[in-house]
């Protein structure tokens, strides 16, 4: 008998056992509405969460400044064994962010798993109530929670203000994205605003180490595809295998009330029971109170008024200094071309220094981008005399004008007080010299070589002979043909003129197609032979580029000077064309260099060169060191008689334009 009262007593404490762990394991509860009845008994609150009643929601926060509010159910969710059933949680709940009018709206709210009920320590600031300085990012925070937040905040690497985050044990979210939810009607995401003091629905599940958030309208079914997915390991943030769930809200300096009308949980996704919309309270919104304003109030009002009146008008003087520019009735017809100031400053970011590409004599090179246009080079170039202003704007509306398709034109310009600013396409691919000289840069092959050079002498052929009038380029050099950022297209701009590539006749007869036309021979010898067309570094004999190609033609071995990184791998009848039609280009009398059409007929294989030897007069001698002559400033030349040439020139400034697969860049850079 004693043996199966033993027997029936012990089977009595297994069952209370059993039925104590059960009501663990399966926390589940709903609140469709909160009353002080009810929930004020299975809640734990703190700051200034409260029940508000008669309306039968939880208000989390009202609108006053730095402040935060906690409710949490009053019994934890107890995860079990290692070994019981898989962990898992389902809950649904209803907020509402309502904003104050006039003011921007709180940190927002967020749905917490925590190890402890009592956050009594957070901030009520950039933490949403959640943490502060030292236990944010600790790891004995023990904390889980899945944020609303409304505003962006640089501390915390917040994507924008209006987001949902997943934060593990910081308030730096471990994946994040803009609020919206997926319509399955549409088959997109479609945005919510967070902020509009509209209920919304969120859904938080976890289910095999799978936390899934899902949000959506109030009366909106629950979507087929979650917001955010993130494998989390549960038992890791709470070792002791226990966490209150509740919600975490904070104002900070901005305010807003925060409401929660109802809440489902379970740990059982078949047993959570689904909030029954239609008992929800209506969201509380703010009511303006009418308050009589004292005179001495009207009187700081009036004050201030004037103030900011003044201000403004300060800050529209100031503005309209800062932006100022210089315009004149002959401007009108070139309207299109012309770029105001305020759109080139913003476009280079002020002119920030960083954005600076080179600085010499003409000035300033400063990228900038502009909306419809892209990426673009400002130049700055400073003047003092207005002579020659209307002629030399005529010119760059002209270079404009160019239609070539090696050719990038000038895309305007801007005028101001003693400053012109010329626009053009920016090109980022480096020179054609970095690739020659620099070692960083992969060597050019041969086959690319010959390209840079057909596409050069396509468009000097245009300048010279394809234009309505006669166009001077005045200083080609590979460190003046630029590549474009698909490195198959090149620029250049015209400068002062460069040791190596400048025709003797310089110093009496001044630039010509002629000119162009021995820079274009130098440039063809640098090319092909990897060596600039001067280099003091060099052995005297070798110093001029020029010299040195017609000395090794005069022994019968032109192969010695092409450049040794082609290793062999070129076509030895194009490279020995090439560097004896550079040699004829090159020659020190002007009537025997060829024109750019000749130039073009002869790389294009089109036509035989002409017969001429390495002991032809004027071949293989190498011009002067001539350094500051007079004379070279870039002005308007004319080539002939009847046709002026337009060059993108002001007073005592260099011209600049563009050529692109090559393309030609000046200013020496």
């Amino acid at each position: 008998m004693a043996q199966r009262f033993y027997l029936l007593l012990l089977l009595l404490i297994f069952l209370v056992n059993l039925i104590c762990f059960s009501s663990q394991q399966d926390l589940s509860f709903v609140f469709n509405g909160f009353n002080q009845d009810q929930a004020g008994d299975e809640l734990l609150l703190d700051g200034f969460a409260r029940i508000q009643s008669p309306e039968r929601v939880l208000q989390l926060t009202d609108g006053t400044t730095q402040q935060k509010g906690h409710a949490f159910f009053n019994r934890p969710f107890d995860f079990g064994s290692a070994s019981s059933q898989s962990l898992s949680f389902f809950t649904q709940f209803v907020c509402a962010l309502v904003p104050k009018p006039g003011f921007y709206g709180g940190h927002g709210i967020a749905f917490v798993l925590s190890s402890a009920h009592n956050l009594k320590k957070a901030y009520a600031s950039s933490y949403l109530g959640l943490f502060n300085r030292s236990t944010n990012g600790s790891p004995s925070s023990h904390v889980l929670a899945v944020e609303l937040d409304t505003v962006q905040s640089a501390e915390t690497d917040d994507m924008d203000n209006n987001h949902v985050g997943i934060d593990e044990n910081r308030i730096q979210s471990v994946v994040s994205a803009s609020a919206s939810y997926y319509s399955d009607r549409e088959g997109k995401n479609i945005s919510l605003i967070l902020l509009s003091g509209d209920p919304i629905q969120v859904w938080v599940d976890y289910e095999d180490t799978l936390l899934n958030v899902t949000l959506a309208p109030l009366r909106n079914q629950k979507p087929s595809k979650p917001l955010l997915s993130r494998t989390i390991n549960l038992t890791a943030i709470f070792p002791d295998r226990k966490a209150f769930v509740g919600f975490s809200a904070a104002t900070g300096s901005s305010i807003s009330n925060q409401y929660i009308l109802g809440w489902s949980f379970s740990r059982s996704r078949r047993l959570l029971k689904s909030l029954d919309i239609s008992e929800l309270s209506t969201v509380p919104l703010f009511t303006e109170q009418k308050r009589k304003r004292s005179p001495l109030l009207i009187v700081l009002l009036v004050i201030l008024t004037l103030v900011v009146i003044g201000g403004l008008g300060g800050y529209y003087l100031y503005r309209r200094k800062k932006y100022a520019e210089v315009r004149e009735p002959w401007e009108k017809e070139y309207g299109p071309l012309r770029y105001s100031y305020e759109s080139l400053y913003k476009a280079t970011k002020g002119f920030n220094k960083d954005g600076r590409l080179g600085k010499g004599g003409f000035g300033e090179v400063y990228k900038g981008s502009l909306p419809l246009v892209g990426d673009i080079a400002v130049k700055r170039l400073s003047h003092n005399a207005e002579q020659g202003m209307k002629q030399f704007v005529a010119e760059v509306v002209t270079m404009g004008s160019l239609q070539h398709k090696n050719l990038v034109p000038l895309l305007g310009y801007c005028r101001r007080k003693g400053e012109l600013l010329l626009v053009s396409k920016y090109m980022e691919g480096g020179s054609v010299d970095q690739y020659l000289f620099n070692g960083d840069k992969p060597p050019l092959s041969w086959s690319q070589r010959l390209a840079i050079l057909r596409d050069i002498a396509s468009a000097l052929c245009y300048l010279h002979t394809g234009a309505s009038q006669v166009v001077l380029h005045r200083d080609i050099k590979a460190s003046n043909v630029m590549f474009d950022d698909h490195g198959a297209n090149l620029s250049a701009t015209a400068a002062v003129g460069t040791i190596g590539y400048m025709a003797l006749e310089l110093i009496s007869t001044g630039t010509s197609t002629k000119t162009d036309v021995y820079a274009f021979g130098a440039f063809m010898l640098e090319v092909t032979c990897g060596r600039r067309p001067f280099d003091p570094e060099m052995p005297v004999e070798k110093r001029h580029l020029v010299k040195w190609v017609c000395e090794c033609w005069r022994k019968h071995s032109l192969v010695d000077a092409i450049d040794t990184r082609l290793r062999d791998k070129f076509t030895l009848g194009e490279v020995e064309m090439v560097l004896k039609l550079g040699l004829l280009c090159t020659s020190i009398i002007p009537e025997s260099r060829p024109n750019m059409e000749k130039v073009m007929q002869y790389i294009n294989r089109d036509q035989a060169l002409p017969d001429f030897s390495p002991d032809t007069p004027g071949i293989g001698v190498s011009t002067p060191m001539v350094m500051g002559i007079p004379g070279l400033a870039i002005t308007s030349t004319s080539v002939t008689s009847s046709a002026s040439v337009p060059l993108v020139s002001p007073p005592s400034t260099n011209n600049s334009m563009f050529i692109s697969h090559t393309i030609l860049n000046g200013d020496g850079r």
